[in-house]
C-alpha cells in the first residue's frame, strides 16, 4: 500500500507540472527544451511543496491534492 501511495503522490505533481508547462507553452510561446528542462520540474516541485506544506501545517485534507489524504508511512526496521 505504501508503494502505491508514494507512486500516486509522485504522479499527481508530475501531471500538474506537465499541465502547467503545456499551458505556458501555448500562452508564453516557450520552446519545448525550456519547458522540459526548467519549467516542468520547477512547476512539479512548487505544486508538491505547496500542498505538502498545507497538508502538514493547515489540514490533512490538502493531501488529496497530491492524490492521497496522507503521506506513506515507512517501517524503519525493514
Amino acid at each position: 500500500m505504501n508503494l502505491f501511495v508514494s507512486l500516486i503522490r509522485t504522479g499527481v505533481p508530475a501531471l500538474a507540472g506537465w499541465l502547467v508547462a503545456l499551458a505556458a507553452r501555448h500562452g508564453l510561446g516557450l520552446d519545448s527544451q525550456a519547458l522540459t528542462g526548467v519549467l516542468m520540474p520547477v512547476a512539479m516541485f512548487c505544486y508538491y511543496t505547496v500542498f505538502r506544506l498545507a497538508e502538514h501545517y493547515v489540514s490533512p485534507v490538502w493531501g488529496w491534492m497530491l492524490g492521497s489524504p496522507r503521506p506513506p508511512q515507512y517501517d524503519l526496521a525493514a
